[in-house]
């Protein structure tokens, strides 16, 4: 432990459940690292939707986790727990924890830490752990995305889309179709790197993609919104297509052609990552610093941010987010580096 921390930190917390009217502002206590973690002094905390969905009260902390909000946090290391080996008080850090992240301190455990990219300010790399180790999930290990794969990534804009298409243009994707709202979000898809970019609200996704295609579909999907989606997707799918499912924005789906599903020999699955164990996580970050860390030091691929709110402007950041309006990511800026 160090020295010279103060007892009481500022944080954001939710006064019931709502809109971005429900934010605000208290005092805890400085928490202090258990063994095999580390804590940090909070520069950037990354805005995700699950943050959202806890905020209108769909998402509750994991048993055990801070009920603060944020799951994904960068800034330098000010103290250690006991038998902390990977990390030392000043260097610099960024982490995915359960909650906790929308704080001026927050301890990580340092297997779920990873170091902050040198190009980087520490308010940028605090847009990398949940987006980064989300997509290398469900895109790679569940997806197992190769070469030859024709992708379609729905939500193309979004913090996870934008990651998404850069992991599978560095990965060779054969082809990266994303569905966007505007073509504003399609320009900038195309410019990250998708091949192909469908607006949903003037366009049928599922007969675009075969057009797209030439009949064959797409043998992997990334799927954030569920809903009618997800037949959608069935038949936008080429045989033996995988379907990974990340959330479910517009809620179950109600017509599931599973006939449909059957005869293609399709795979779907799903996952989350809050509620993941520490070790479940620390494999995930273990993968990521040895195939995606050296592209991203490399400059390859990175975080896109649409904006950096100040702390006290956490309501708009929420508003932002709620808007669907932002292209990438969304972080509060909690102190300076």
């Amino acid at each position: 432990m160090t020295g010279a921390l103060p007892e009481q930190m500022r944080v954001i917390e939710f006064d019931g459940a709502g809109g971005p009217e429900v934010i605000s502002f208290g005092e805890r206590k400085v928490p202090t690292p258990a063994e095999g973690e580390v804590l940090i002094k909070v520069v950037g905390a990354g805005i995700n939707r699950p943050d959202v969905m806890q905020r209108q009260g769909n998402y509750p902390p994991p048993e055990g986790a801070s009920d603060i909000p944020g799951l994904e946090v960068a800034g330098k290391v000010v103290a250690v727990g006991s038998g902390v080996e990977r990390f030392a008080v000043g260097d610099r850090v960024c982490g995915l924890i359960a909650g906790g992240g929308y704080a001026e301190y927050c301890c990580v455990h340092e297997h779920n830490t990873l170091p902050a990219p040198d190009h980087l300010e520490l308010v940028q790399a605090a847009a990398i752990p949940e987006t980064f180790m989300t997509v290398w999930t469900n895109l790679f290990q569940d997806g197992k995305l190769s070469a030859n794969d024709r992708v379609l990534i729905h939500g193309g804009s979004s913090g996870i889309g934008t990651t998404a298409i850069q992991l599978a243009r560095a990965f060779k994707a054969q082809q990266i179709i994303v569905t966007v709202g505007s073509q504003e979000k399609a320009d900038a898809c195309l410019e990250l790197g998708a091949t192909d970019a469908i607006n949903y609200r003037e366009q049928n996704f599922a007969k675009e993609v075969k057009q797209l295609t030439d009949g064959h579909g797409v043998d992997l999907i990334l799927d954030m919104i569920g809903g009618d989606y997800v037949t959608q997707n069935y038949r936008a799918a080429a045989k033996y297509g995988r379907i990974v499912q990340i959330a479910t924005q517009q809620g179950n789906s109600d017509n599931v052609e599973v006939f449909r599903l059957m005869l293609k020999r399709l795979t779907h699955t799903g996952s989350t990552l809050r509620s993941r164990t520490v070790e479940e996580k620390a494999a995930i970050a273990r993968e990521l610093n040895e195939k995606v860390w050296p592209l991203i030091n490399e400059g390859e691929v990175g975080p896109v941010i649409d904006t950096i709110f100040d702390f006290s402007d956490a309501r708009k950041a929420h508003e932002l987010m709620d808007s669907s309006k932002h292209i990438g990511k969304i972080v509060l800026r909690v102190s300076e580096e």
